[in-house]
């Protein structure tokens, strides 16, 4: 897709068509979206099921974002997000387990029962929430892009916020201010068309967010957010600009989440066609299955193996957040200051 960047000073980027991919590492692909999946319609069971209390936000549709930018990542990255964060813990490696059991609100869980599913962490995996305000994590994420700037450390900060978030004000304060240090920055616009319930169209007067940075003078793309090979063949290109000094870089992931905004939103503001038309032709995942049985010599008993091992995963995670104990009442004063 054709991407747009700041004619002052920075020429205008446009994105090559998506690279292929290896067999391993389409396989590593298809792996990693489908744990996501089979975790969300899983965490979707539980929620209807009142084992999940309070509010729960699926990925379901928009697996290939996060796979294909961790995909472009190094070690020691940073990712800070939303509250539709479950797929960028378990891509970050934050083991399933703790993930379910803090939708559970159990003692194993990640912030120990106490966040449920909008409130993660992780400094050992370098994933920094898991935020519930719209748009909190833009700040934030950009003060991670400083203290890698100040501390020369090559590292790069992976900010993801959905379309919705994108209108915010704190976020252009963020761009300015990166743009203005040169912070190593990569702002992920994941845009999956109606933010809470309200279509881009009726929302954003600049329905192109990847133009978003233009008065800042930070370089933006569009990017194919269904397919996985595009969305790291641009994270590849964005990060090595924020590692060469550059600055910040925004990156419009085109995505499309097949569920409503949260377990509570019917999503009557779209129809069951236009849903459907997305499964069949966009398919993130089953645009990686399609090529594994096309072009990499992947047998279907392959791929049916790989599904079970994950199945085992997730399920393994369900029995675990169920019977897991709540957290003792005790810790209601641990973890806050006074």
């Amino acid at each position: 897709m054709a991407a747009t960047a700041s004619s002052r000073s920075k020429p205008a980027l446009k994105s090559a068509g998506p690279a292929d991919f290896t067999r391993d590492q389409e396989i590593h692909a298809y792996r990693e979206m489908l744990l996501i999946r089979r975790f969300e319609e899983k965490a979707g069971q539980m929620y209807g099921m009142g084992l999940i209390g309070g509010f729960c936000h699926l990925y379901i549709g928009q697996e290939a974002v996060v796979v294909g930018m961790q995909m472009a990542s190094k070690e020691g990255d940073q990712i800070i997000t939303g509250y539709r964060d479950h797929g960028h813990m378990l891509v970050c490696g934050m083991d399933p387990k703790g993930v379910m059991a803090e939708l559970t609100g159990r003692r194993g869980g990640l912030s120990k029962g106490k966040g449920g599913s909008m409130h993660m962490f992780s400094k050992e995996k370098h994933f920094y929430g898991g935020h519930g305000i719209v748009g909190a994590q833009v700040s934030l994420g950009t003060g991670l892009a400083f203290s890698n700037w100040y501390r020369k450390n090559d590292n790069a900060s992976m900010i993801y916020f959905g379309d919705g978030a994108a209108n915010q004000g704190q976020v252009y304060e963020s761009f300015n201010m990166a743009e203005l240090w040169k912070l190593p920055a990569v702002y992920i616009i994941e845009n999956n068309r109606y933010a809470m319930g309200t279509s881009v169209s009726r929302a954003s007067a600049q329905s192109d967010f990847s133009k978003r940075g233009l008065s800042f003078n930070i370089p933006g793309e569009q990017v194919d957010g269904m397919d996985i090979r595009a969305v790291k063949q641009a994270g590849e290109k964005a990060l090595a600009w924020c590692r060469e000094g550059k600055g910040p870089y925004i990156l419009e992931m085109q995505t499309y989440r097949y569920r409503g905004h949260s377990m509570s939103d019917p999503a009557k503001y779209r129809s069951k066609e236009e849903v459907q038309k997305m499964r069949e032709e966009h398919d993130p995942i089953e645009q990686v299955r399609a090529r594994l049985l096309r072009d990499k010599g992947a047998t279907e008993d392959e791929l049916k193996a790989i599904d079970a091992k994950v199945r085992a995963i997730v399920a393994e995670a369900a029995e675990f957040a169920t019977n897991d104990p709540e957290p003792d009442p005790s810790e209601l004063w641990t973890d806050i200051t006074l």
